[in-house]
Order: structure tokens, then C-alpha cells, then sequence
């Protein structure tokens, strides 16, 4: 009788393997997805607690230099926001923030429709999300989006 050594799988072997992998698939794929919006409402809630960090910095330093005003804008041009306010000395974030368009976790400047009042959309999950910046009382907050409450608390 001889006797003979396998050295391969069997065609039931490779489909069993087969079939596992794509149930581990179909349970990982979806919470990647999760994993990534989740991923993106943290950055925007760590810029916006940078931000908000930033003007209560510079409201100190002009508080020392005998200046009760907050800073009256958090960008000079349109491609970079909360980098200053138009002058050289008064940097808020140290490298500021690219702006780009309809890219999740980005920033971009909003139309200016609240008078004397800066306005920033924030884009996550596909929707865009305005914050407000009041240069009188230095107040940056959320005031539309579905997800303002992730992004501020």
C-alpha cells in the first residue's frame, strides 16, 4: 500500500477560509466608516478648542498691554484662516488653517451676514457646519449644523 503526502489545501478548505474572510469583512468594513467620522468630529473639536484657546491667549496679551478688546478678525486673507488678523504682531494659531472646499475636516471662510461678526464653516460627514466669531465679547461658536454639539463639547 503506499502512501502519498498532501501538500496542498483541499478545494472545501480554501472556501471554508474564503467564507470567513468575508464575514470579517462585512463586520469591519462598517466600523471603519464609523471609526472615521468619529476620527473627523475630533478634529473639528480639537480645532475648535485650539481656536478658542488662541483668542483667550491674545485677549490676555492685550489685556497686558492695557487693551480690553478682543481680536477683531481670526484671518487676514481667504487661503489661510485663524492665523491673524491682518498684522504681523498679532498671530492667533501659529501656522493657521488651509482652507479648501466641500473636503471633510476642513475650514473654509462664510459669508459675513451677521454685520460686525465673522462666520467659518466647518465641513464633516458631508454637511457644513457655520461657527460664529463675535469680536465683542470673543465668543467662537456653532450656529447651524447637525453636529454642533460633537464639535463643541
Amino acid at each position: 500500500m503506499s502512501y502519498f503526502k498532501r501538500k496542498a489545501f483541499t478545494m472545501i478548505e480554501l472556501v471554508f477560509v474564503i467564507v470567513i474572510l468575508g464575514i470579517l469583512a462585512a463586520i469591519a468594513v462598517p466600523k471603519l466608516a464609523v471609526t472615521r467620522n468619529d476620527a473627523q468630529i475630533a478634529k473639528g473639536r480639537s480645532d475648535v478648542a485650539a481656536i478658542r484657546a488662541a483668542i483667550v491667549n491674545e485677549r490676555q496679551t492685550r489685556l497686558l498691554q492695557g487693551s480690553s478688546s478682543y481680536i477683531n478678525k481670526l484671518h487676514h486673507g481667504t487661503d489661510m484662516l485663524f492665523d491673524n488678523n491682518g498684522t504681523a504682531t498679532s498671530t492667533l494659531l501659529q501656522y493657521g488653517v488651509a482652507t479648501k472646499t466641500d473636503t471633510d475636516g476642513t475650514w473654509q471662510p462664510y459669508a459675513n451676514a451677521n454685520g460686525s461678526n465673522w462666520e467659518y464653516k466647518f465641513h464633516v460627514m458631508g454637511g457644513d457646519h457655520v461657527f460664529t466669531y463675535n469680536p465683542t465679547d470673543g465668543t467662537f461658536k456653532c450656529t447651524s449644523g447637525t453636529y454642533c454639539t460633537q464639535l463643541v463639547n
